[in-house]
């Protein structure tokens, strides 16, 4: 990332708050624990607190073929230290949260009293789900700083082809080793950049929501969210380096964005009008039979587009209801030029035509995705006031 880069992402420093943070992961974990969750960092001892926690019960690793090659040590230490532990591995490198994959997890689960996902968004989304269903308590030993649902109390599910998100139990406790961490594909830890930049657009949507329509907003939830994506823009030189201290304020924000939702009620301090792209993509993928990209991937695609259709209200000529207050928001955030060199950066795409998207399903997107939720966004406004017409060939011309 250039310096210009980086002032361009800093210049809304006052949309973000100052988070401090203490030695040794202290406040992290003593947040995690307001919110009944184990946050534990590797060190000599093997995850003490998470051993206490499961001693006498039986406990199933979750991993796919790709996080495996953690999973099979960390059984082994588990076992070596007393704990009953065996390793159930889907047979997919990219596996599905769909109907097929949960039953499996969920019969092989019928014998053990805990279930830990080893790996992230996936895996962590299938243990929570089958946990639930199950009544019993999960755990997520992170593989990559990918996405931010490791901490939420939802998941998200493919049910007869369709995206669809459900309520489930939060993790119990969420295991991370910074090496391992630092080691993970470059892209996915470009996914967690992108889920986390990402929140420019959500706070945004929200805080828009708040003042045109009247939707409840939680500033401390808000307030949590932003200290945390400041952090990361503070840090990014860092992250693109895979440092420590880099990928450590990443991973934090990922959690910290779980905790927000659970203050807030609902997942607005972390998605809004870009998450809604993302998802309508994705079951364009899902229609087509065609491989997912990483949630984060499309998220940020979307972050894209929001950040350009923010900025452009100041020139629209139409005049609406709220102009001007949209206007001041869209003033504090940075520009998708500069939030697309980061992401470029890690090899995250910046055009949708690099993911094997149609051009026509791109303009149906900014057509539609606005329905997957009820849910007022920048996407809203302008449908709402129909400015979609005038800027879907502008935004095509920019991101396509």
């Amino acid at each position: 990332m250039s310096t210009a880069e980086g002032a361009n992402l800093l210049t809304a420093r006052r949309f973000c708050d100052t988070i401090f943070y203490m030695k040794d992961h202290e406040d992290i974990v003593a947040l995690a624990k307001k919110f009944g969750i184990g946050a534990e960092y590797a060190g000599e001892a093997f995850y003490p607190a998470f051993r206490s926690s499961v001693r006498g019960m039986r406990l199933l690793l979750l991993a796919d073929e790709n996080t495996k090659i953690y999973a099979k040590p960390l059984a082994e230490a588990l076992a070596a230290r007393g704990q009953e532990a065996d390793l159930l591995v889907i047979p997919e490198r990219e596996p599905v949260a769909d109907e097929k994959t949960c039953a499996l997890v969920s019969e092989k689960l019928k014998g053990y009293d805990h279930i830990l996902a080893v790996g992230a968004g996936t895996l962590n989304d299938i243990a929570k789900y089958t946990g639930s269903l199950a009544g019993k308590r999960c755990g997520v030993f992170a593989t990559a700083a990918s996405m931010d649902g490791f901490t939420s109390g939802v998941t998200p599910l493919i049910k007869k082809g369709f995206k669809i998100t459900e309520n489930a139990q939060t993790v119990s406790e969420i295991l991370i080793d910074l090496d391992v961490l630092c080691a993970a594909p470059r892209l996915m830890t470009g996914a967690g950049v992108g889920d986390i930049l990402a929140k420019y657009c959500c706070l945004t949507d929200w805080k828009m929501a708040h003042l045109l329509k009247g939707e409840a907003y939680s500033e401390e939830a808000a307030s949590l969210m932003r200290g945390a994506l400041g952090k990361c823009v503070e840090n990014m030189e860092s992250i693109q380096k895979c440092g420590k201290e880099g990928i450590d304020a990443l991973m934090r924000a990922l959690l910290i964005s779980g905790f927000a939702m659970v203050i807030a009620g609902s997942s607005r301090p972390a998605s809004g009008a870009e998450h809604h792209m993302s998802h309508f993509l994705e079951m364009d993928f899902l229609r087509r039979g065609e491989r997912i990209p990483l949630h984060g991937v499309k998220v940020g695609l979307g972050t894209l587009v929001s950040l350009a259709m923010y900025g452009r209200i100041k020139d629209i000529p139409e005049d609406f209801e709220g102009k001007e207050t949209v206007a001041e928001l869209a003033a504090g955030l940075p520009s998708p030029e500069s939030v697309a060199a980061v992401l470029s950066a890690f090899g995250c795409p910046t055009r949708f035509s690099e993911l094997g998207i149609a051009k026509d399903t791109m303009r149906d997107m900014l057509f539609n995705c606005y329905k997957i939720r009820d849910r007022f966004t920048i996407m809203t406004l302008y449908h709402e006031h129909d400015l979609m017409k005038g800027a879907a060939d502008e935004l095509i011309g920019r991101f396509y």
